[in-house]
């Protein structure tokens, strides 16, 4: 993505709609005056009276016990230096937004105007009776050493500054791994740290306690060797400079055994690499460019574990594999600090779940086959569910047992399950399968690129590596509408089936008459037809000349349907397409068919809809669990729908006896386990999670979905086009090109699966 685009798009971005990235949602009732009796005068009083006697009831009464502090003075933001307070906003709402979907943590975030430590260390201490923990960010080195030492002796609550410790915690976890695969020993490995701010002092330090040698470290700041005869140094470089002479960079690399980069890009090269021990450990973590790039470390030494802070390399080492799990322990036993004891906890936590086999969620979102603790994989990939457990219970146990929880965990299989009901399930499969989508683009036809949404959409996933556009439409025309809106459609195929492409369209146009010369169809029209940018599209993705297509932005949902249907057709065994919805709840991914295609299916069509949803479910590496809903609750009410769903149920379970489905159920006892279990225990359904909904007719599907979107701002992805052989999906009208882009990703996936 160039500099230009991405700047436009980042601002939209954090623009468009309700500006910024978090908001605060009641959570409690407030629509009667009860409700606002109660929630404030003079039935607040109550609870307050309550905290007065016992501040630890703060926690039962208030949401201190589950809201962090996100604070900087926004002297040391990201790679952009001291930019201020306020304009360091954006990132510690992006850091709220983190906490919020990987361990369902509550922020505000908090910009203090403040540079001197003593200012900032009083303002922090004076807002802290707020929050169960404080999270600091973005403060500059080394008053950020002082005014986290400061905070930690004046305050009762967890506190961290996440670019020291967050790094430290996940190089730490790395590192334990990649010693042990190199068949090296902690306490004897030689480590050349380039970088002498935060993150590498604490990076150091983590690292001792781990066992390695303090004289092992050689570290580097701007200026060279930390070493004994240097009179520059602070009081925290000081602590590390143990050596009696000064030495290069390049001399100290000689026969090292790992390479720690905090510093900038591209300062190593291949000699210096190559002239480390035996199997080194490259950690060049500068971001966005490396110390030296993955691929070049490879080159130059082969046996090396390389590690970046990249997700497009291998052993990406993310903060966001920590913090929000550091947090949601200590938070969870109301710890009154984040002590060593914690943090090596969660260090060891971490690469301990590097060993363990990776689930198969993991696996498709990165497009592999396999994935195994490895020298390219030696810590868990982020999206990896099973982190909010491994590593809080190991924080919360940590501080238990260090002495400074206050509120002790028994029943740890309960925590665990807690844990896991926290997930951020609702946004996760979009990036899941966007991951899978780059690791092997496909061509995608955009038959309406004369529509500057379309466009952007078609730029967007080109920038993020998810397709490779095809453009179909008047070249003149797309060009301009590029040029007016700023879109880089620069490497981008257009083809234009009316003023070029001739050869083509008859080619098209005699393959689909001898298609369907038997139905009518002349080939003087099947050849007029491919003027058409639906049936020319749709023949390309028939001949393999694209892999999928996308179109229905601008025309009714029918019109596109039926070239892909003469064009392509439907699967062998399939005898009508349907249609899918992905709504995006709080609950997770809801599946709901038929949403756009059967009018009224009989109930061995409504077998064949739940059939092709199911198998589409699956490619998305998802269980479906399927109600098949209608107005009664087995047979409580006899009619047409009952009656049909009830007869398609009959048949999935005498014929696929393996698919958990049942009905005829109403959607709230379909969507209810307590509901279903009171009621009808005996059902299949009864203690499942429903995720996969199949509607008796088009009007109900369509309605409910319609509904559920608006009512319930759920994110409606799709219509999803299943059972034809070849990937064409239909957009709904005047799609935004948020939705553009996610069906291009559904498309992509689509195609993956139907080549697979």
């Amino acid at each position: 993505m160039s500099e230009k685009n991405l700047r436009k798009d980042a601002l939209d971005y954090h623009e468009s709609g309700r500006p910024g990235k978090i908001e605060v949602v009641p959570t409690k009732p407030y629509s009667t005056q009860r409700d606002l009796t109660l929630a404030y005068s003079p039935g607040v009083a109550e609870p307050c009276l309550e905290i007065q006697n016992n501040p630890e009831d703060a926690y039962r009464y208030t949401s201190k016990g589950n809201l962090v502090a996100v604070i900087s003075n926004g002297t040391a933001v990201l790679g952009l230096g001291d930019i201020g307070a306020l304009a360091s906003k954006p990132v510690m709402e992006g850091k709220g937004m983190l906490f919020k979907i990987y361990a369902d943590i509550d922020v505000f975030d908090i910009e203090i105007d403040a540079k001197d430590p003593e200012e900032f260390v009083r303002t922090v201490k004076n807002i802290a009776p707020t929050f169960g923990g404080i999270n600091l960010e973005d403060i500059k080195a080394p008053e950020c050493f002082y005014i986290e030492k400061r905070l930690k002796e004046e305050l009762d609550i967890p506190l961290m500054h996440d670019d020291q410790h967050g790094t430290a915690i996940i190089s730490a976890a790395a590192l334990l791994n990649a010693v042990e695969l190199a068949g090296k020993k902690t306490e004897k490995i030689k480590i050349v740290v380039n970088g002498a701010g935060a993150s590498a002092i604490s990076c150091s330090k983590m690292y001792l306690a781990l066992g390695v040698k303090k004289e092992n470290i050689f570290m580097f700041d701007s200026k060279g060797l930390l070493h004994k005869n240097r009179t520059d140094l602070d009081e925290n470089k000081i602590f590390f400079a143990t050596h009696d002479k000064n030495l290069t960079l390049e001399e100290a690399l000689k026969g090292a055994d790992v390479f720690v980069g905090l510093s900038k890009g591209n300062i190593l090269t291949k000699d210096m690499i190559k002239s480390m021990g035996k199997k080194p450990i490259v950690f060049a973590l500068a971001n966005p460019v490396p110390e030296i790039s993955y691929q070049e470390a490879k080159e130059a030494r082969p046996d090396a574990i390389v590690a970046t802070g990249r997700s497009d390399n291998p052993n990406q080492v993310n903060n966001v594999l920590g913090f929000p799990f550091i947090f949601r322990g200590a938070l969870d036993v109301r710890a009154t600090c984040i002590n060593e004891e914690m943090k090596l906890a969660a260090t060891k936590a971490i690469a301990e779940l590097a060993r363990e086999p990776v689930p198969d969620y993991v696996l498709l979102a990165y497009g592999l086959k396999k994935l195994s603790f490895g020298p390219e994989y030696i810590i868990p990939k982020p999206i990896d569910n099973r982190l909010i457990v491994a590593v809080s219970v190991a924080v919360a146990k940590a501080a238990i047992e260090s002495g400074v929880a206050r509120r002790k965990i028994t029943d740890w299989e309960a925590y665990a399950h807690e844990l896991e009901s926290r997930l951020g399930k609702d946004n996760k499969l979009m990036r899941t399968l966007a991951n899978k989508a780059r690791l092997n683009p496909k061509r995608l036809v955009f038959a309406e690129a004369d529509q500057q949404k379309i466009l952007k959409a078609a730029q967007m996933v080109r920038d993020e590596g998810i397709a490779i556009p095809i453009l179909l439409g008047n070249k003149e025309k797309i060009e301009k509408i590029a040029e007016q809106h700023s879109i880089d459609i620069s490497d981008m195929t257009i083809i234009d089936p009316i003023l070029e492409a001739e050869d083509k369209r008859k080619e098209f146009g005699e393959m689909l008459w001898k298609k369907r010369q038997r139905k009518g169809l002349t080939l003087y029209d099947a050849v007029r037809s491919m003027r058409d940018r639906n049936y020319f599209g749709a023949m390309m993705v028939e001949v393999g000349l694209a892999d999928a297509m996308l179109s229905g932005y601008a025309r009714k949902y029918a019109i596109p349907i039926r070239p892909a249907l003469e064009c392509i057709g439907v699967q062998q065994d399939v005898k009508r397409v349907a249609g899918l919805y992905v709504l995006i709840t709080k609950r997770g991914p809801m599946f709901l068919a038929d949403t756009t295609m059967t009018e009224n299916p009989t109930a061995e069509e409504l077998v064949e809809i739940a059939l092709l949803t199911a198998k589409t479910v699956q490619q998305f590496n998802i269980r479906p669990k399927i109600a098949m809903l209608s107005y009664s609750n087995f047979g409580s009410v006899k009619g047409e729908v009952p009656d049909k769903v009830s007869k398609a149920v009959k048949i999935l379970h005498e014929n696929y006896p393996g698919l958990i489905v049942d009905g005829d159920i109403q959607a709230n006892f379909a969507l209810n386990k307590t509901l279903i279990n009171e009621q009808f225990p005996f059902s299949y359904l009864a203690n499942e999670d429903v995720n996969t909904l199949i509607f008796p007719n088009l009007a109900s599907g369509n309605i409910a979905y319609k509904l559920i979107q608006e009512l319930a701002g759920a994110e409606a992805i799709g219509p999803i086009l299943m059972g034809l052989r070849k990937p064409v999906h239909i957009l709904q009208l005047g799609s935004s090109v948020r939705e553009i882009m996610n069906m291009a990703i559904i498309a992509v996936v689509d195609a993956q699966n139907k080549r697979d």
